[in-house]
């Protein structure tokens, strides 16, 4: 017992001597304050020490340097503030360095004195994110804490002329350019404006935040054009009547406006890409040509479908439908007019028509060389929009990179890929594969034909397993749903192509679809999807299915992985329901509706409406919400819901 006394005894005094080695922080957290300590503590100074340290403005060659700490702190009761955002390692703010010190010495001499300062948004995280600093060097004017954007030359003249105006006393900052509409508004001011750019926006969104100073900075610059175009915005969360009743989904939406009608905005979103755009958006939608050889050169040289409009002036109303009409299609088609009978003349055309000719290199005996519509009185601009639509592609066209997009989406599409170039020396021989092809389009007008160059869409017959054929030529049809169909290699003649297309029609032509091997064994609780089983799997209409598309390198794939087998777990004696994934980086999605652009994506496909897959946005990616989700569009759930 004397032994384990004295052992106490030795320790208690090695603790004595170690604790008032321990950081002061760590003992103030440790201990338990007797009464009369804490008053003591206070006398000591300690913890004010600490708020000073915190709160203390440096200088550096003059400027004050502020962080997420102190800025506040500093920033209150302040008229004017000049604040330069910098990263260290940014040459441009490097560079700029000397010039702000110029600038802050400058300004400590003025009457009064305007203080200067700077933040290191790469510290001062938080700071950065509350002025959205994006780019460095950003400089910012505080005005009674509310900043004004500095977007001036970065030269010690221009900042300081700017600074003095802001702290003037009686300035004021000036009214914004954009137009803020509501309900109250909406309609007067659309419906009297020739166009007028609309942003729907919600007050947390981060895009919205993002594209605001964009938006405004080119509102100021179209405000400036003669005539003005005038940019306007909704908070859509606030008018939710007027985002209903214009198809808002998500935020921002832009649209344009001509005279009240709403157009899809497909422009950039930085100030000078929306100058720009809404620029040519302004002009009229289809181009004057003043001389018949403008024509002949488009018609002899042109890569694409030559659309005129004949007319005898301005002021014809036949003019004006046709106007109408090549709005909305104004990023797509490209339109001309004339008034001018030589061309009339030349086209054998009369006032008030419409004629759509294709260049003279996809010109063929097995169609018209030009097709008309006249334009009447009560002709409906929709009509002349169908009959653009109708006639857009030649019966064999030149399928390419730059018109993929917007003249070969309708499906099914017959490509027949070669070396195909229409220059000079070149031509005869596109030509020749191209007449093979010809002859059998024109028995299938109910199908789309084209060439391509294989150079071009290498990788799509690399997909179709068609890149080492060893064929001068190679076919594939491209079908409904996202699924391919390549010819088996062959000598390519009319006969061939002919064959497979009637093969394809009959549906003998199976599929090819990039798949890894079927699981042998997939009685887990989230079921594995490849590109063979994906039609037996997620497109059963007997079974709801959530279906997870992931990456295996995913870092946020591998970080929703637990909640997602926990998910399977929770749904497993669901006899209707499938929680499954798929690995989307080795196995084809055969169905266009399932759109994979970013892992994870995951889709609810219900039991009633496999081709209309609901996306799961905007929650977080745990079980819970997934949960919701799923019971929320489930159509063949049991009564019995476990509780979350």
């Amino acid at each position: 017992m004397r032994k384990i006394t004295l052992l106490l005894i030795v320790l208690l005094g090695v603790t004595h001597f170690i604790l008032p080695g321990r950081c002061e922080d760590d003992a103030k957290d440790d201990s338990v304050e007797a009464p009369g300590e804490e008053e003591e503590d206070d006398d000591d100074g300690d913890d004010d020490d600490d708020d000073t340290d915190d709160t203390e403005v440096k200088e550096e060659n003059g400027v004050l340097v502020l962080t997420d700490k102190n800025f506040d702190t500093f920033i209150e009761g302040k008229d004017t503030v000049l604040v330069e955002f910098y990263a260290p390692w940014c040459g441009h703010c490097k560079q700029f360095a000397p010039e702000y010190e110029k600038i802050a010495q400058t300004l400590k001499e003025n009457d009064p004195p305007i203080p200067v300062a700077k933040v290191d948004a790469t510290q001062a995280t938080a700071l950065g994110s509350r002025f959205e600093v994006s780019g460095y060097p950003t400089i910012k004017i505080l005005k009674k804490g509310e900043p004004i954007d500095y977007d001036g030359e970065r030269s010690e003249k221009d900042i300081l002329e700017r600074v003095k105006e802001v702290a003037q006393p009686d300035w004021k900052p000036p009214p914004e350019a954009t137009l803020v509409l509501t309900k109250d508004n909406f309609d007067d001011v659309v419906n009297n404006a020739d166009i007028i750019l609309v942003e729907f926006y919600a007050p947390w969104c981060g895009h919205c935040k993002r594209l605001a100073p964009e938006y405004e900075k080119a509102a100021k610059e179209l405000s400036k054009r003669t005539p003005p175009i005038p940019l306007a915005k909704v908070d859509a969360t606030a008018e939710s009547d007027l985002a209903t009743r214009f198809g808002v989904s998500g935020y921002p939406t832009l649209k344009i406006f001509r005279k009240g009608k709403a157009f899809d905005y497909n422009g950039p979103r930085e100030n000078f890409g929306i100058v720009g755009y809404m620029s040519d958006q302004a002009g009229t939608p289809s181009k004057q040509v003043q001389s018949l050889k403008q024509v002949q050169e488009l018609l002899k040289d042109g890569d694409d479908v030559v659309i005129i409009g004949v007319f005898s002036s301005e002021e014809d109303a036949e003019y004006e439908i046709y106007q109408e009409a090549c709005n909305s299609l104004r990023d797509d088609y490209k339109f001309i007019h004339v008034f001018n009978d030589e061309v009339a003349k030349f086209l054998k055309a009369s006032p008030g028509q419409v004629l759509m000719l294709h260049p003279e290199k996809f010109r063929s005996k097995y169609e018209p060389a030009s097709h008309s519509l006249s334009i009447k009185d009560s002709t409906l601009a929709s009509e002349l929009q169908d009959f653009f639509k109708k006639h857009i592609l030649p019966l064999v066209g030149h399928r390419k990179p730059s018109n993929d997009a917007k003249r070969y989406t309708k499906r099914p599409l017959v490509v027949v890929y070669y070396g195909v170039d229409f220059s000079f020396d070149y031509r005869v021989a596109t030509q020749f594969w191209r007449s093979k092809v010809l002859e059998v389009a024109k028995d299938f007008p109910e199908y789309t034909f084209a060439i391509a160059d294989e150079e071009d869409y290498a990788d799509e017959l690399k997909s179709l397993g068609l890149s080492e054929s060893g064929e001068e030529v190679n076919v594939a049809i491209l079908g409904d749903g996202g699924k391919k169909y390549a010819m088996e290699p062959e000598e390519f003649d009319v006969d061939v192509l002919r064959s497979f297309v009637k093969a394809f029609k009959k549906g003998k032509v199976k599929p090819i679809v990039k798949s890894q091997p079927t699981p042998k064994s997939n009685k887990g609780p989230v079921k594995v999807v490849v590109g063979k089983t994906f039609d037996d799997i997620v497109m059963d209409t007997k079974k709801d299915v959530l279906i997870e598309f992931y990456a295996p390198w995913c870092g946020h794939c591998k970080k929703l992985d637990p909640d997602y087998t926990a998910l399977g777990k929770k749904y497993k004696n669901e006899k209707n329901l499938v929680i499954a994934k798929m690995d989307a980086t080795a196995n084809d999605v055969p169905h266009e509706r399932y759109k994979v652009e970013g892992f994870p994506t995951i889709y609810f496909a219900p039991s009633n409406s496999k081709q209309s897959p609901i996306k799961f946005e905007g929650g977080k990616r745990d079980m819970e919400e997934l949960s919701k989700f799923v019971e929320k569009h489930a159509t063949k759930l049991s009564q019995k819901k476990d509780e979350l």
